[in-house]
């Protein structure tokens, strides 16, 4: 995958992992600077995960970032127009974002891009978090 200024899905923006990814994704989607290889998946997978748990169409998430803010005016936006989870909630978002790949039903897709990857050797990547973090270079090669 090309090289991109993406945050790694394991950064935390207001206690959530993933929302600042996504928010780097579609500004840098917005100035028309993201690679092709991204395109298909914005809305979808994680990001539609992320949107729906927030109770806001990713849309409407597009056009609020669009018109600038922080991360944090962002992800109040969500809060006022969506909702406001639980400390509980955002525990059982976060371990279930951070786990995902790891046997589970998207196991497969993992084990398929790691292969496309050409990391189907990689044991150290376990979870899709990780796939990505290797994948844009952030997760070293183990020795």
């Amino acid at each position: 995958m090309a090289k991109v200024p993406l945050r790694s899905p394991s950064e935390k923006v207001g206690g959530f992992f993933y929302f600042g990814r996504m928010l780097d994704k579609i500004r840098v989607h917005a100035r028309d600077e993201l690679p092709s290889d991204y395109h298909a998946n914005l809305g979808k997978g994680f990001d539609e995960k992320c949107a729906t748990f927030l109770r806001v169409t990713y849309d409407e998430l597009v056009d609020r970032v669009k018109q600038g803010g922080t991360d944090e005016e962002i992800l109040q936006w969500c809060f006022d127009v969506g909702r406001r989870p639980s400390d509980n909630d955002v525990y059982v978002w976060n371990e279930f974002m951070r786990k995902r790949g790891w046997n589970d039903e998207v196991s497969e897709v993992l084990n398929r891009r790691k292969t496309e990857g050409g990391m189907a050797d990689r044991s150290d990547i376990q979870t899709s978090f990780q796939f990505i973090d290797a994948d844009e270079g952030r997760l070293p090669v183990p020795r």
